[in-house]
């Protein structure tokens, strides 16, 4: 017997605790493995979970409601997260700079995503959610602009307030291409899906802000209690998403910016945090990578190698055509400018989340929204840029900090 069929025949029959602690030993040991060799950890969860799955040892086969849950349990707290990280101070600090360059980081990608759907043959609404897809952004280079000390800056500010808005539009022109595609187009349609938003947005914005901060403020000396309510507010977000055809990640990332001022600093909302980014959040990539079937995933990237240089090329040129229009309009360096540029490249996030909504999202006919070849493609671009965004950030923000101490001894340098 090949020794692989010889690992699987006996990995599928494995007791469910034996299967649990090989989980929790890929939970534990492969991010800290990741760092070493300098690669994001979401990479290493990413690989451990294509070795794991049905394309390889398949240790937990291809029936695993729990694991399924809790991967969606994942998602929705990684978006929610999101949206609690946002610095609401800092966007507000610069909120007319953050609000152009979140408009020019989402419309450039958004544009150049979609030219290059259609280009490759793709319908519209495929198209348009490829665009999407590109629009957002996840800040894995901001790590090192915290350790640097280079948070202060304008141009970090400015960044980091624009990843609300990038995060934000291009969810909701995601949400809405989703709902057309399951229910087919029309104009009334549309216009009742918009109107849907226009009032849940808000609804969640500000009234889950007041309501929510309310109730937080009740159970704020028990905070058990303050925990299991922190965990209903998403999942009650993502529920009210989900009944007005929008993903259940969109309701969870806006609830994360409505609770966002009232629980920072509570000790229950860094529990939350803790047991979400050392469980759930590691088991949604883990199970991501039971997709990827290996050959398919090799065979489609040299099948469909202008697919994947296309997307990975419309997103590094629209990304840098908004850093450095923003840059120039509002006088910085060059290097603030490149660093701004490698910090919106990575993909991670929503960009994954949303790949994996659309590749699930089936319209009566039994077409997918993304089909497979397209998925793997987003799969390249989301490795490919977790390694290049904190790469570049690393190079250039350091030339960005000397550059400003240039600057503020001698204005005249500039």
């Amino acid at each position: 017997m090949h020794p692989l069929e010889f690992l699987r025949s006996h990995a599928v029959s494995l007791p469910d605790l034996v299967k649990f602690s090989i989980a929790l030993a890929i939970i534990f040991g492969v991010p800290s493995l990741s760092r070493r060799v300098r690669l994001p950890p979401v990479v290493g969860l990413l690989l451990s979970g294509v070795i794991l799955g049905p394309y390889c040892l398949d240790v937990f086969g291809m029936n695993r409601p729990i694991a399924d849950f809790f991967a969606d349990l994942g998602k929705l707290l990684l978006m929610f997260f999101a949206g609690l990280e946002i610095d609401l101070t800092r966007f507000r600090q610069a909120q007319r700079k953050t609000m152009i360059f979140g408009l020019l980081t989402t419309m450039m990608p958004l544009i150049l995503g979609t030219g290059v759907g259609f280009l490759l043959g793709y319908g519209m609404l495929t198209a348009i959610v490829l665009g999407s897809l590109l629009a957002s952004h996840t800040l894995l280079g901001n790590n090192i602009i915290r350790e640097l000390g280079a948070s202060r800056l304008e141009p970090m500010t400015v960044t980091v307030g624009a990843t609300v808005v990038s995060d934000t539009l291009s969810l909701i022109v995601f949400a809405v291409c989703l709902s057309t595609f399951q229910s087919g187009f029309s104009v009334t349609g549309l216009a009742i899906q918009l109107v849907e938003i226009a009032i849940f947005v808000p609804l969640i914005l500000f009234g889950l802000s007041r309501v929510g901060a309310y109730l937080l403020r009740q159970v704020e000396s028990n905070e058990d209690a303050y925990f299991i309510l922190m965990l209903a507010i998403v999942v009650v977000a993502g529920l009210l998403a989900q009944m007005i055809n929008l993903p259940g990640i969109v309701g969870a990332f806006l609830a994360g910016l409505a609770v966002n001022a009232a629980v920072q600093d509570k000790p229950a909302k860094e529990k939350l945090e803790f047991i979400g980014n050392s469980f759930f959040i590691p088991i949604f990539f883990i199970v991501t990578g039971f997709l990827i079937n290996p050959p398919v995933f090799i065979a489609s990237i040299v099948g469909n190698f202008y697919l994947v240089i296309g997307i990975i090329g419309a997103l590094l040129v629209g990304k840098w055509l908004a850093a450095q229009a923003t840059g120039q309009a509002f006088g910085y360096s060059m290097p603030a400018r490149l660093t701004m540029w490698s910090l919106t490249l990575p993909q991670v996030a929503a960009t994954l989340a949303a790949a994996l909504v659309a590749y699930d999202t089936i319209n009566p006919s039994g077409q997918r929204l993304l089909n497979e070849r397209m998925l793997n493609a987003v799969l390249v671009l989301m490795l490919t840029t977790a390694i290049l965004g904190p790469v570049l950030t690393q190079f250039f923000a350091p030339r960005m900090i000397a550059k400003d101490i240039t600057l503020r001894n001698d204005p005249q340098a500039g």
